[in-house]
């Protein structure tokens, strides 16, 4: 995922939490905040160490990251999505936590996929 299209600042993070939309499903929480001068979503992943090791959270957050490669061109381009995982993605394999984002991001109306 390119620099660009990345939320990597705290002040980005708590004004997505405070302003935002959020919904959730057992895996995941999606908050997300309109952004209407942007050409391209921008999207920030949170693994707490309550997910486990260093391994499995880099195993989340790069299954989570090819998801957002292979969704990209469905994805409305004006906001920033923040992802937080919670304690049962740990256990899942990339298709179920694909699935599991899919639901998220249809339901807040931020994907126009099938």
């Amino acid at each position: 995922m390119k620099k660009e299209y990345r939320v990597k600042k705290n002040k980005e993070f708590q004004h997505a939490f405070q302003k935002g939309k959020s919904f959730a499903n057992r895996q995941l929480v999606i908050y997300h905040v309109k952004k209407p001068d942007q050409t391209h979503y921008r999207v920030g992943l949170s693994v707490g160490k309550k997910i486990g090791n260093a391994v499995t959270r880099n195993r989340v957050k790069r299954y989570l990251r090819q998801a957002f490669q292979e969704l990209d061109a469905y994805i409305a381009p004006d906001c920033d999505i923040i992802v937080i995982a919670r304690q049962p993605v740990k256990d899942l394999e990339y298709e179920m936590i694909r699935k599991s984002l899919i639901h998220l991001l249809k339901k807040e109306r931020l994907l126009n996929y099938k």
